[in-house]
């Protein structure tokens, strides 16, 4: 069975739900029990608790993303997508580009996170590839 399309499908509509500031609509894209590791490297936030304090506190800024490319699929239960996050670092407008590698289960929730970025990934707003 190709779960791509539904896999592409939520991608979407965890940037739609990020965009329009809404938490709850965001989170049941997450399985309960889903990891999210943002950046890549950090300790991965475990269980819904912690999820949901990290989302709710990076769509109460004002964060919005844009997307770069269309979604990208696999032929298993993973699949990315590559963004801008606008927002505001260190009182600085900023574009962060990142690409986040999402895992489904059979049930099409997602259960592990993974958005790499790095420090020269953060661009001032105003640079040409912001």
């Amino acid at each position: 069975m190709n779960n791509s399309p539904m896999m592409k499908q939520a991608l979407l509509a965890y940037v739609d739900a990020f965009n329009a500031g809404d938490a709850e609509r965001l989170l049941a894209l997450f399985a309960e029990e889903a990891t999210v590791e943002d950046p890549v490297g950090l300790e991965p936030k475990r269980g819904r608790a912690e999820f949901e304090q990290f989302f709710r506190y990076a769509i109460s800024g004002g964060a919005k993303l844009e997307l770069v490319a269309p979604p990208r699929g696999s032929f298993s239960n993973h699949a990315a997508v590559t963004f801008i996050v606008h927002t505001e670092m260190e009182g600085r407008a900023v574009g962060i580009h990142v690409t986040d590698v999402m895992t489904f289960d059979e049930n099409g929730k997602i259960v592990h996170m993974r958005a790499f970025w790095g420090q020269d990934d953060v661009r001032p707003a105003d640079s040409p590839n912001a």
